[in-house]
């Protein structure tokens, strides 16, 4: 019996041999960047894939939706049904781009596409799908077998540049570049780009340092071979954009690791000239650069190094994908820096303004779509500018100085007015959609205290849903019962925000509380003698009515004031001061100090 209970595995709680399993739940892979520039319309599909990816499709909708399902159309007019089968397709074609590796699922449905075509020869047929089987085999050997990886990779040594200009194989080497490599193995590919004088002479180079470890302690002489191998291999893939090689990221980090490096030239006057003429190689491809970390940074170094002419032409080329570049997190730092540097902001409203704030529709949902339409209004502030993305916008600063002849302050307020009048009519237009979403109630604030011009008919249109009636019912609550409607309006009410450096509300001075406080009173008051925000107050808007009611009391009109006692008498008051109603203390302080 002893024997037997000896062999006894230890319980968890007991000391002894951990038993615990380890997690050997393979991590989710990093997501592939996709460029701005890659078209969402999918390549027709068969029935039988039409079939196998309507479920998955459902699904995606179902949770997106609320778990509602794809068929259940709106009831009421064909329009309204059409427009929501619309937007069901459009929200799938974002989903789907989203996806990791999403270009290749794209261009492997066009292959497929092609190999069932019944006019195909056997030998045609065959070498199409072999490229598939291949490709996908090699990707997945690389992804999943970490262990081998290195030695995986290690294969591809001296075929590098080959392969990226193949059209299939290039996402093997750019996918495992961008997704699979640890430092030294991106090294290690990047490193086909030095030439074969590196390849040959130094294949075993220890360490990750890239292009500035392969040249430290070497002689002028090869240093210069080295850079102008660089700058023919990369010259090579932008003369072959048809092979698609020009929009991967491994293609991107090589330009960035030349420019960096022609950056710390001595000879001033070289370096320009290198400038130019690896400007001039790219210019055409720049759109298919943005999304990528260092294709981003060298599309703004072009900008912030480049003539009002250049700036121009990288306009032009930007302009079509404006809204995915506004979408994706490194590319919008490219429209940033473009607002940043640009000295002609006529020409930047036309091309690039107005195209933006039309876009509002579309953005405001979205985090990075959000951030690019507050940026003409808001520069940097830390509210919606990360602290990274800050320094990353201030690394082009210094060279901003020398090359544009522009006050920094007098350019950002051009830009601001210059965005104002359009950012304004779009919330006028879309405020009932805006106010009761969590981000579009954020660029509402934003645009209403720091936007310049008239804004009484924005002001207008954002209280105007508030006539419904308080309390909302179960199935759609009345906007001031949202925490985020509530959060903006008062914020408003307040005229800015909360600095915690200075323990007060830092007001914009573009923006007039007060006027908006009796906008508030005519609006959602006048109609019912009040009754509406006495409900208010008594209910879920005791903090805006507070507000409200600090607003009127310092700042608003004397007969603003008349009305706002008139509605709260002293037997409201009493009732409040009874209650135990959330917000009740601060709001009877204002009540106190409004009769005063």
């Amino acid at each position: 019996m002893e024997r037997a209970n000896s062999r006894k595995r230890p319980s968890t709680h007991q000391p002894g041999k951990n038993t615990k399993k380890r997690n050997i739940v393979d991590e989710a892979p990093k997501r592939k960047s996709i460029p701005v520039t890659a078209t969402r319309i999918e390549p027709e599909e068969s029935e039988d894939e039409l079939s196998e990816s309507r479920q998955e499709d459902n699904e995606e909708l179902a949770d997106e939706l609320g778990n509602t399902t794809i068929h259940d159309g709106i009831k009421g007019a064909k329009g309204a049904a059409f427009e929501s089968h619309k937007a069901q397709k459009e929200l799938l074609a974002q989903r789907k781009a989203a996806k990791p590796n999403a270009e290749m699922v794209i261009e492997a449905k066009i292959l497929w596409n092609s190999a069932r075509q019944r006019n195909l020869s056997k030998q045609e047929r065959e070498a199409i799908c072999k490229t598939l089987a291949d490709t996908f085999l090699v990707l997945k050997l690389v992804r999943y077998c970490p262990k081998h990886r290195s030695s995986l990779l290690s294969e591809f040594h001296g075929n590098v540049l080959r392969l990226l200009l193949h059209r299939e194989a290039g996402h093997v080497i750019s996918d495992s570049f961008e997704l699979y490599s640890n430092a030294n193995e991106r090294a290690m590919l990047l490193r086909e780009f030095y030439g074969k004088e590196v390849a040959l002479f130094e294949p075993k180079k220890e360490g990750n340092q890239g292009l500035r470890g392969v040249l430290d302690g070497l002689e002028k002489e090869r240093q210069r071979r080295i850079l102008s191998n660089l700058k023919e291999n990369i010259q090579s893939i932008f003369e072959n954009s048809d092979k698609g090689a020009v929009s991967h990221a491994i293609v991107h980090a090589a330009l960035w690791e030349y420019l960096s490096e022609i950056e710390l030239l001595d000879d001033k006057a070289e370096a320009e000239r290198l400038r130019r003429e690896i400007y001039e190689i790219c210019q055409e491809s720049v759109a298919e650069m943005v999304h990528t970390k260092h294709g981003s940074q060298s599309v703004r170094y072009f900008l912030a190094y480049g003539t009002a002419k250049d700036r121009k032409q990288i306009t032009k080329l930007l302009k079509p994908h404006l809204e995915r570049i506004c979408l994706d997190s490194e590319a919008q730092l490219v429209l940033f820096t473009l607002l940043d540097v640009t000295d002609d902001t006529k020409l930047l409203a036309k091309s690039v303004l107005i195209d933006l704030a039309t876009l509002a529709s579309k953005l405001y949902m979205d985090a990075n779509g959000r951030r690019a339409l507050l940026y003409p209004l808001i520069y940097r502030s830390s509210r919606h500018i990360t602290p990274a993305m800050a320094t990353t916008l201030a690394s082009t600063d210094s060279i901003r100085a020398s090359t544009s002849k522009k006050d920094d302050d007098l350019r950002r307020e051009e830009v601001r007015k210059a965005f104002s009048g359009d950012i304004l009519n779009q919330v006028q237009l879309h405020a009932a959609k805006m106010i009761v979403d969590p981000g579009g109630s954020l660029l509402v604030t934003e645009v209403l205290l720091y936007a310049d011009g008239d804004k009484l008919a924005a002001v207008e249109a954002v209280l105007r849903p508030l006539q419904s009636p308080f309390p909302g019912n179960m199935e759609q609550k009345h906007p001031v019962e949202l925490s985020h409607t509530s959060r903006m309006l008062k914020q408003l009410l307040q005229g800015g925000h909360w600095s915690h450096a200075t323990k007060a509300v830092a007001r914009s001075e573009h923006f007039d509380a007060a006027i908006f406080s009796s906008a508030f009173l005519r609006i959602v008051g006048d109609d019912d003698d009040g009754q509406r925000i006495r409900n208010m107050a008594q209910g879920d808007g005791t903090f805006v009515v507070a507000e409200l009611c600090e607003r009127i009391e310092k700042e608003g009109r004397a007969e603003d004031k008349r009305k706002l006692k008139k509605w709260f008498p002293s037997g409201l008051i009493n009732d409040i001061k009874n209650s135990d109603i959330r917000g009740g203390a601060v709001l009877l302080e204002k009540l106190v100090a409004l009769r005063a």
